[in-house]
């Protein structure tokens, strides 16, 4: 089991590592942490009508969300658009 593996199941475990193995990997985590991190996604935004075809609700059901703070929409100048994760994520449940 990789520790990569044990992390992810956030199980305690107890590591016994001998002081030049410990040196390694701390070397090799600051050589993590000075690496940008570029995997970030653009985020992508809808219109209204976008997102209520996508939802499959009228745009007036957007307007009620919005202020009910279920689905908050962004405005970009004099347009509204709303998060495409947002949505993405009010259709996985």
């Amino acid at each position: 089991m990789s520790i990569q593996e044990i992390l992810k199941t956030g199980e305690n475990v107890q590591l016994v590592i001998n002081a030049l193995d410990l040196k390694e990997a701390f070397l090799q985590w600051s050589e993590e942490m000075r690496q940008p991190v570029s995997e970030e996604k653009e985020e992508t935004y809808l219109s209204a009508r976008e997102t209520a075809n996508k939802l499959g609700v009228d745009v007036s059901t957007l307007w009620r969300w919005d202020k009910s703070g279920y689905l908050r929409k962004i405005k970009v100048g004099n347009k509204i658009r709303y998060r495409e994760s947002d949505v993405l994520e009010l259709m996985e449940g």
